[in-house]
């Protein structure tokens, strides 16, 4: 998995929106994080709060030499890397060596691990403490100590800290719990663990109801990710009826212990997802990657079942020749996955990318032009690259996101912004594709239509997601303030 995360982690150094946030918010003093926290974001704090102290170190020791694009995604290669051997040591546990070795090696190669292996926000830190915290219940149901329920219990809380829908991970434990008919104590320690991580993370979900506004962006899930949802579902389910066969479950070195392997892994692979689709119904909240730990369920499952699959030749009927085909089919399916691994390293892969932006703002601009966002919260495109813009006045800016304590900063009135555009010889506009839909308070339309009327488009760049356009006064397309 370590290898693999290093592999195309730069993306050209392309920063999409989201991790753009999390570079603004991770070099934001800690005075200056906090009352922000209290805008937007509260529900990312802990990991914001992480981020700053790993760029307390990186920006001092690597940064030059490497720049914010892996600082910002070695954190998550380290955790999905922690999670690959998680997942590994519970396949050992509950199946076998062999098992455990493929359960790794599968939870690797699947895209979306890799995805947000590379992906500087919080997602692959809670993947990995699930996957951990997920490890030490199934030894405390087998050895039921209270050093391991307390390990269990702060690994869910910090993994529910740092993103709340790890919580959904509680009800797949609880159901490979009861599965296992462990004893009443057994029953009441992971009862009392749960409450606990409940507790914990109760001020958290409460004040974050506050900015439920945040996830107004959120319609109806997206087609590819219940369809990658679905495939891992129905290839786990015939993993598990594999496993289903007599001997198939249990390798002679496998330890003993209550919690089976299709007891834990077929409810940590559906039962997360399923949770927060009916949750969307009430309020739509489902993207995968909320309980991207859901695959290291299907990972357990497909281990497994390849454990016995390609197990040696003589063990159990097996032939020479027929685990010779299987390897050969399975080698096709990596190499057909090989495509969407080298995609999901371009900046294509994202929905947009703030360097390409800075670039062509830079391309197009002069010191002393004007420039606007539209819509205002695409003026986390300059967060990672604000010397692409300097010498250039935001016309809408009231208070900087900084100073406002925002993330996006606060704007001027309608009336404002078009008085100050109208002082304006050029301006530089970066704004998203054709298309889009179109906000409708008075800053936007505002913007939209004093460009409309009292400006000529001279200039325009597409790149990934975003369109950066240079307008200016009519008969002044030829005036360059150089």
């Amino acid at each position: 998995m370590l290898l693999l995360g290093a592999w195309g982690i730069r993306r050209q150094d392309a920063v999409w929106r989201d991790e753009a946030v999390t570079y603004d918010m991770a070099h934001r003093s800690l005075a200056d994080l906090w009352p922000t926290l209290q805008h937007a974001d509260v529900v990312h704090g802990l990991y914001y709060a992480l981020m700053h102290a790993w760029f307390l170190v990186y920006d001092a020791t690597l940064g030059t030499a490497l720049g914010e694009a892996i600082g910002l995604r070695l954190p998550s290669v380290a955790a999905m890397t922690a999670a690959a051997a998680g997942v590994a040591l519970l396949g050992r546990r509950l199946a076998g060596r062999r098992a455990g070795l493929f359960a790794g090696l599968a939870f690797a190669l699947i895209p979306v691990v890799q995805q947000y292996a590379q992906e500087g926000r919080s997602y692959a830190m809670v993947c990995a403490l699930v996957v951990w915290a997920t490890y030490v219940l199934v030894r405390a149901a087998a050895r039921p100590r209270r050093p391991l329920w307390c390990s269990y219990t702060a690994l869910m809380l910090c993994a529910c800290l740092l993103h709340e829908f790890a919580a959904l991970a509680l009800p797949a434990h609880g159901a490979a719990v009861l599965l296992a008919r462990l004893p009443r104590e057994t029953l009441r320690s992971w009862a009392l663990a749960t409450a606990t991580v409940f507790a914990g993370l109760a001020p958290l979900a409460v004040y974050s109801t506050r900015q439920s506004a945040q996830l107004a962006w959120l319609m109806w899930p997206d087609p590819v990710q219940l369809l990658t949802f679905a495939v891992l579902a129905v290839l786990g389910i015939v993993c598990a009826r594999t496993l289903a066969l007599p001997d198939a479950l249990r390798e002679r070195e496998a330890p003993p212990g209550p919690i089976g392997l299709r007891a834990l892994a077929l409810p940590l692979l559906l039962l997360p997802t399923l949770f927060l689709f009916l949750l969307s119904y009430a309020e739509p909240a489902y993207v995968d990657r909320y309980v991207l730990y859901y695959v290291a369920g299907f990972a357990l499952l497909a281990g497994a079942a390849l454990a016995r699959l390609l197990r040696p030749a003589g063990d159990g009927g097996q032939t020479r020749a027929r685990r010779l085909r299987r390897t050969a089919a399975l080698v096709l399916v990596v190499a057909a996955l090989l495509p969407i691994d080298v995609h999901l390293r371009s900046p294509d892969s994202r929905v947009d990318d703030s360097t390409a932006v800075a670039r062509a703002v830079k391309e197009l601009a002069a010191p002393g032009d004007g420039l606007l966002f539209l819509p205002a919260r695409r003026r986390i495109w300059r967060a990672p690259h604000p010397q692409e813009f300097r010498g250039l006045t935001d016309l809408a800016l009231a208070r900087s996101p900084r100073a406002s304590h925002t993330l996006y900063g606060t704007e001027r009135s309608g009336d404002a912004i078009r008085a100050r555009m109208l002082t304006a010889r050029r301006i530089i506009v970066a704004t998203d594709p054709d298309g889009q839909p179109l906000d409708t308070d008075d800053q936007e339309i505002a913007k939209r239509t004093t460009l409309h009327h009292s400006f000529t488009l001279c200039a325009q760049r597409e790149v990934r997601g975003a369109r950066v356009m240079l307008y200016a006064r009519p008969g002044a397309c030829g005036f360059d303030s150089r």
